[in-house]
């Protein structure tokens, strides 16, 4: 799905995932950004970059779906988390409350699925999270720091395939496994929170991998890595991490390959 070029709207999470978008769709041409920026998420710094912006709570999709159509959107795309917590203190308005009513499951994939039905029902289309950032995503192969040896290859490809399994149930996307153990799997708490837990219980030479789930909506929850998640890894004691290919956002590239030359972490990318 191609983006019209006349207007874009970002709905800005938190990270440098937001400006990262920013940058990439001024490149591509886009003539009108407008961000959805979220309070205590979103960094205030995106006000600079962006034409413009309105600041909310998160829940408060009606006054979202109200900005945009004042501004002229009919395309948005979704960049950057919101903390898990918040999704917890949520201050619902009317429509987000019914919204959630019809839904049996709230997780990732169900309410930002009910998020993309309902900004439809305005004329407003969800554009994949991966919009303009296409040379972010790695092919197969060694992408950052050390190269690595086979046994390593081998806790990765292990990971992989319960990382699968886990996103399959929708339980999380990520794992942190040694040894051929399986140390933490992410859920809830995120992926940060997965990587310490698991690398505290490896004590060193970790490997923590990420991917995206069977049928991806590649519209939300598309698996990223940046620099801070490298700077986690390594305080952790995760010194490789493996991330699935053509499916990952590399995000902070430079930055990415600067850390882990310095704190000798490796990053993969598996077919």
């Amino acid at each position: 799905m191609s983006a019209n070029l006349d207007c874009v709207a970002l709905i800005a999470g938190n990270g440098i995932y937001p400006e990262t978008f920013v940058a990439a769709a001024r490149k591509a041409g886009v003539k009108k950004l407008v961000a959805a920026a979220f309070t205590n998420e979103t960094k205030p710094e995106l006000a600079g970059m962006v034409d413009a912006i309105d600041w909310f709570r998160v829940g408060q999709l009606g006054k979202m779906i109200s900005f945009f159509k004042k501004e002229g959107v009919t395309q948005t795309v979704m960049v950057g988390q919101i903390a898990p917590k918040n999704l917890f203190d949520l201050r619902p308005d009317l429509r987000t409350l019914i919204m959630m009513a019809k839904l049996k499951q709230r997780n990732a994939e169900t309410l930002f699925g009910a998020i993309g039905n309902e900004l439809g029902k305005d004329g407003i289309t969800l554009l994949p999270a991966t919009t303009f950032l296409e040379d972010l995503m790695p092919v197969p192969g060694h992408v950052a720091g050390p190269s690595i040896k086979k046994r390593r290859q081998e806790d990765a490809e292990y990971g992989f395939k319960i990382a699968k399994e886990s996103s399959r149930l929708d339980i999380g996307q990520t794992v942190v496994v040694k040894n051929g153990t399986v140390l933490a799997v992410e859920a809830f708490e995120g992926t940060n929170e997965a990587v310490k837990r698991g690398g505290a219980l490896g004590r060193g030479g970790a490997t923590m991998v990420k991917v995206s789930k069977p049928n991806q909506d590649m519209r939300f929850d598309v698996p990223v890595v940046g620099p801070d998640t490298i700077r986690t890894a390594a305080t952790a004691g995760v010194d490789l991490i493996a991330v699935e290919a053509s499916k990952t956002l590399i995000l902070g590239r430079d930055d990415v390959l600067k850390l882990c030359a310095e704190l000798k972490v490796s990053v993969i990318a598996l077919a």
